[in-house]
């Protein structure tokens, strides 16, 4: 990735990322599974192309379950979910019955956005 231009990610090393003016392309690698996205149709059909010439390769379209996560998109978000794997714990390890409880979080809390992140 890096000798095709892209730039490591700073916190997860198997996140890269390439610019090009104000579009971004960013690339997720995990183990032997590729996820990937732009803000540029042009960006992403072109790294599609790169990927399959270099690669054995399929798309299978709109992300919707990555290792770990649902995900849901519609046009204006992007929604992530953990609850199956939340169950699939709780089977492992025979907590399926279990009380819950509530867990205490902050309503003042604000996130900011990270400019800088990757």
């Amino acid at each position: 990735m890096l000798d095709k231009g892209f730039s490591r990610g700073n916190i997860n090393n198997t996140l890269f990322s390439k610019h090009k003016g104000k579009f971004i392309l960013l690339v997720q690698v995990y183990v032997d599974d590729i996820i990937f996205g732009s803000t540029n149709d042009t960006m992403w059909q072109e790294f599609s192309k790169l990927m399959q010439g270099d690669f054995e390769m399929s798309l299978i379209g709109e992300l919707t379950f990555f290792p770990g996560l649902q995900i849901k998109q519609t046009r204006d978000s992007i929604f992530l979910s953990q609850t199956n794997y939340a169950l699939e714990l709780l089977k492992k390890f025979d907590m399926q019955d279990c009380k819950s409880i509530s867990t205490h979080m902050s309503s003042a809390l604000s996130i900011d956005k990270d400019e800088t992140g990757i």
